[in-house]
């Protein structure tokens, strides 16, 4: 993988819906912190109803901060499928964490989707992880978006396939890599 040497590794972990990107990001952190090393970042977690039914996301940092991505419910705003988008706690959580993040900590995002991407606020923050020297692992949608694809071509960046058959053997392989890479 990219990331030994000089060069911070830079990884975007792309995948279906349901390969299990969420799950490779949330162990990667859990094996990160049990390394003893500093991790920075947020997940999406699924909200769910009566019967198991998906009603939207929640945001959750690494430091236990909580807020709505996106809901059924949810009026106004970008509507991304049938949630609509709660752009104002996306950018009052997630995007501090992507514009203060610094070295000696590494960065987990969770994820670059269409309905983080429905803000500008957010894909500018992205990018300035990208011009700063941080070591960045993030889940990415395997749909095409002008973004991500762009992303995806960068010579900094590594796209690692997730897939139902490798996501439970990826977590450790990443966090040895970034973990090399932060020692």
């Amino acid at each position: 993988m990219a990331g030994t040497g000089a060069n911070p590794p830079r990884l975007l972990l792309e995948g279906r819906p349901g390969a299990g990107k969420t799950t490779v990001a949330v162990r990667l952190i859990e094996l990160l912190e049990a390394d003893g090393l500093r991790v920075t970042g947020f997940v999406a977690r699924e909200v769910r109803g009566n019967r198991g039914r998906r009603l939207g996301f929640e945001l959750e940092t690494v430091d236990g901060r909580h807020g709505l991505l996106a809901h059924v419910d949810l009026r106004g705003g970008p509507r991304v499928g049938r949630y609509g988008v709660a752009l104002d706690d996306l950018e009052r959580i997630a995007v501090p964490i992507l514009e203060r993040a610094a070295g000696g900590s590494i960065l987990v995002v969770d994820e670059l989707g269409k309905m983080e991407l429905a803000s500008a606020r957010f894909r500018d923050a992205v990018a300035g992880v990208l011009a700063r020297p941080l070591p960045l692992v993030a889940t990415v949608h395997a749909f095409a978006h002008p973004f991500t694809d762009a992303l995806k071509r960068d010579a900094s960046v590594t796209v690692v396939p997730v897939t139902r058959g490798n996501r439970d053997a990826l977590a450790p392989e990443l966090a040895a890599c970034v973990g090399s890479w932060a020692r």
